[in-house]
């Protein structure tokens, strides 16, 4: 069963900052409802279930505190402040009032998205989503192109039981692919999900990586069929018939 987008609500005055929210993560498949106060919001909290609120403070009318708190009380969603109040005695208030996360203005749409992600791994409905495809116990040896990974020995086998060398981040990273099969993994996520960082458009790690690993699980390294390459996003693994 494919997962549901991840429902998020953007909450500011300023129709630009809604207007780059909006457009940015709509692009990473996220739902985006939108509002410019928080009268609006609430006529949105009426009728959709919100994953992940992202809430300017200073609103006209009521402010983004108490609408957190509102939200704390009616939804089970994860909450951010986005504001340009950023004073240790602001954060204190806004994870008093029920943040989970707070990120200051001016702000860069990257650094945005990769705390969305971090949120949207706080999810419980992803939660148990990523427990279902996580192999069992029993399930220990995974295929994965001509091989085998040993989720146990955290090692790569070949047809013939034959360990083949791998480094510790080779295994993170093919171990992201088994737990998402099927499913198009941006640069971004994989970093984040093996290596637990950021990737920036300079790094190189994650395709050199893919190149090596394609050595050593595909037939034909050079025509790959279960670590395919989606272009301009990132890479896939395809689970065999």
């Amino acid at each position: 069963m494919s997962e549901r987008p991840v429902t998020i609500l953007t909450v500011d005055d300023e129709p630009e900052i809604v207007d780059i929210i909006t457009q940015y993560l709509a692009a990473f498949d996220y739902t985006i409802f939108s509002a410019l106060n928080a009268e609006r919001a609430r006529e949105i909290l009426d009728s959709v279930d919100i994953d992940i609120a992202i809430l300017d403070v200073n609103l006209p009318g009521e402010d983004g505190l108490s609408l957190a708190q509102h939200l704390r009380e009616t939804q089970n969603c994860l909450i951010m402040m986005l504001t340009a109040m950023g004073t240790p005695s602001d954060r204190k208030k806004g994870f008093e009032q029920g943040a989970d996360d707070y990120l200051t203005k001016p702000f860069e749409p990257r650094e945005l998205l990769a705390r969305v992600r971090s949120l949207e791994r706080r999810l419980p409905s992803r939660i148990d989503a990523l427990e279902e495809t996580v192999p069992k116990q029993n399930e220990a040896r995974v295929p994965i192109g001509t091989c085998h990974l040993d989720l146990e020995g955290q090692s790569l086998v070949d047809v013939a039981g034959e360990e083949i060398a791998i480094t510790a981040m080779e295994f993170d990273l093919l171990k992201v692919f088994i737990e998402h099969p099927n499913r198009v993994l941006s640069r971004d996520q994989l970093a984040e999900f093996a290596h637990h960082r950021e990737w920036s458009p300079d790094d190189r790690s994650i395709d050199i990586r893919i190149a090596r690993l394609r050595k050593k699980i595909e037939a034909d390294p050079n025509n790959p069929v279960a670590l395919l390459t989606i272009r301009g996003i990132g890479y896939k693994f395809v689970t065999a018939n």
